[in-house]
């Protein structure tokens, strides 16, 4: 089955009332794009999204990572392969670029690799993270308007295409979101030991 053909773009719609528009939800390993004036959210912890946009047409995107780069060939679960970011990251620009979004005009907005589940024997996940998205868009020519990485908090963030603006708050560690669960579980398969992080002040900013 060609990968392109089924690609696990977002598809939780609802309406936000605090913001009063329609709004989708991006999971881990989903994706998100459009050209219409919709708000794209999700929660990060050591994963990160790009959020891409072209500052003239609004055609904008969101995506959602576990792991830089991984094995993503031809033979690997489409699940599976949008956990990384380079899979992820080329996903969503092509897209962007399919629905007439011009390559010369993207920018980026970039968060996540926060530093949630300290105790961790092996490997920082979130600074890894960090690192690749920052290098693939440097790579790609595509810059970097704001960049709002590591730190040791979870964080939700809304995005507006349209605008470019984005809202992100930081998220108190015992909340214990179903995304930082996964993470968890995720990591615990790594053989990681996991202890608990502090506590944030749900700070709100605007990029």
């Amino acid at each position: 089955m060609n990968k392109l053909q089924t690609k696990p773009v977002a598809t939780a719609h609802y309406f936000d009332r605090t913001f009063d528009c329609q709004a989708v939800r991006v999971l881990p390993g989903e994706y998100f794009y459009t050209d219409k004036s919709l708000m794209m959210t999700t929660v990060l912890g050591s994963c990160v999204s790009a959020c891409i946009r072209d500052r003239v047409s609004g055609i904008g995107g969101m995506n959602h990572f576990l792991l830089p780069d991984g094995n993503a060939d031809a033979d690997s679960p489409v699940s599976e392969s949008m956990r990384y970011g380079a899979y992820a990251m080329e996903v969503l620009i092509n897209d962007l670029l399919k629905a007439g979004a011009r390559r010369e005009r993207l920018e980026a907005k970039v968060f996540g690799g926060g530093n949630v589940l300290p105790g961790m024997t092996s490997i920082n996940v979130g600074a890894r993270n960090a690192r690749f998205v920052l290098n693939y868009l440097q790579t790609d020519n595509i810059p970097v308007l704001v960049e709002d990485l590591l730190d040791i908090y979870p964080r939700k963030v809304c995005f507006f295409p349209h605008s470019g603006k984005v809202m992100v708050r930081k998220l108190k560690q015992n909340l214990d979101t179903s995304v930082l669960t996964r993470e968890r579980e995720y990591l615990r398969s790594l053989g990681a030991s996991l202890k608990k992080a502090p506590v944030s002040n749900n700070d709100i900013d605007l990029f």
